[in-house]
């Protein structure tokens, strides 16, 4: 049987698709713009009354959907559990309700560890080519590690590809071939877009920080929000960055246009930015569409924090809720509560701290106001029950709108002041009397 006949052959439904779930499946979705339609979630959750300890898993949670409401989830348990490894905000009220369960992996190994739990994979491609395979579009992340090692270790029961023609073609190690999936749903839908974010002033001012730390020729990766944005705009008068991330940052078609971003520099993929996903606006879709300058690859290769560290000069940015006077670096919740999930932020931080010149930083909003009661995000230590995303010896810089702590090379004392110089004016003392108290009782730490 040709390729064309194999693909014609597995044409199915969503509504058949919907009705190859067992009792007993997790069923994995795909990553952002690369899970599958609503329409294939909701035929799904639409036959939970015949389904008995279904688990559905997805990240970055972009396509509204009843799934991601717990007063709709509550009906469903003991039917369909819900168990994100990260979430956005449209999921934090299914983690605080408690009716969403949490898979820990970190981006690096998130294809090893839903391929041995996933039995159902369902993902969002691009029709075949002449050759009979298909592209992942603007999601590799997990995808293809899922599908590949779950059906080598006979894990895997069904892989189910959505077929979109609005999907672009993205080059890298991101293609798969018909004969590697057991059914195809054609379904034309809309991408979701975004648009990009407009920065506070505390935001603005956390990014002149970073700027600082940014020199020609480095090597970057970021996530999304306003301070990124302010990072990308203020950019203009670098010259050569090279572009490694997990996400691809929205300006990179303009930055490649001023020729602040070359790629030139990098030991590997010269004049290539490489990435596993990205999400943005039409325009960043178009200009990944079939662009031989940017290529997706598995988050198991863009996340290796060996091949990392590989690169000279590598300078990581990301968010954190919290920092304690240790440097245990906290991004994942507050307490019990479930926020989101690691991410690639201990992949590029590790990648970072062993890179030759690498930095890693880390931004927080010195405080944050909750319940009329100004609280600081630097604190003496984590509340109980929050876990450390970062463990202290891979940190390095702290930013926040009031400088920049150095923590390398330095003790706890040491990284102490550091962090308390960076926090908000009106807590430095309670933080330097919590010091005194907790850590160093005979140690005179002044009013630094």
């Amino acid at each position: 049987m040709n390729w064309q006949e194999d693909y014609k052959k597995k044409q199915i439904s969503i509504e058949m698709a919907a009705k190859l779930i067992r009792s007993g499946d997790t069923v994995a979705m795909g990553h952002s713009v690369g899970a599958p339609s609503v329409d294939i979630y909701n035929a799904i959750l639409d036959r939970y009354e015949e389904l008995q300890d279904v688990e559905i898993l997805d990240v970055v949670q972009i396509r509204p959907c009843k799934l991601y409401d717990p007063e709709y989830m509550a009906k469903l348990q003991g039917h369909i559990t819900y168990i994100p490894p990260f979430g956005v905000a449209s999921i934090r009220k299914m983690y605080s309700s408690k009716l969403a369960d949490y898979f820990p992996v970190s981006t690096y190994d998130s294809g090893d560890k839903i391929s041995q739990r996933a039995d159902v994979a369902i993902v969002m491609v691009t029709p075949p080519n002449n050759q009979g395979y298909i592209n992942l579009g603007l999601a590799d992340f997990y995808e293809m590690d899922t599908i590949r090692k779950g059906r080598a270790s006979g894990k895997q029961r069904l892989t189910i590809a959505e077929v979109n023609d609005q999907m672009p073609v993205v080059y890298g190690n991101n293609w798969l071939h018909v004969s590697e999936f057991d059914y195809f749903i054609e379904h034309s839908s809309p991408l979701p877009v975004f648009g990009r974010s407009n920065p506070t002033e505390a935001e603005q001012t956390i990014a002149k920080h970073v700027l600082e730390l940014i020199k020609d020729g480095d090597t970057i990766q970021m996530g999304i929000g306003g301070i990124s944005e302010a990072v990308v705009a203020g950019l203009d008068g670098k010259h050569d960055l090279g572009i490694i991330t997990e996400m691809l940052p929205l300006g990179l078609p303009q930055l490649i246009e001023k020729e602040v971003v070359t790629n030139s520099r990098k030991p590997f993929h010269k004049g290539v930015s490489i990435a596993t996903f990205l999400m943005g606006d039409l325009a960043l879709y178009d200009y990944a569409r079939e662009n031989p300058a940017l290529e997706l690859y598995p988050a198991s290769y863009t996340n290796n924090p060996f091949f990392i560290a590989q690169h000279p000069n590598m300078v990581t940015i990301n968010m954190s809720l919290m920092v304690d006077l240790s440097g245990q670096i906290a991004s994942e919740g507050l307490g019990h509560k479930q926020i989101s999930g690691p991410g690639g932020q201990l992949d590029f931080m590790i990648g970072s701290f062993y890179s030759e010149g690498g930095r890693g930083i880390i931004l927080i909003n010195a405080a944050r106001m909750a319940k009329d009661v100004l609280s600081s995000s630097i604190v003496p230590e984590l509340p109980p029950g929050m876990p450390v995303t970062v463990p202290r010896q891979f940190a390095q810089y702290v930013v926040s709108e009031y400088g920049i702590a150095n923590l390398k090379y330095k003790t706890r004392r040491e990284r102490a002041l550091e962090l308390i110089a960076i926090a908000h004016p009106d807590l430095r003392g309670e933080l330097r009397a919590a010091l005194k108290k907790n850590f160093y009782p005979d140690f005179n730490i002044g009013k630094q």
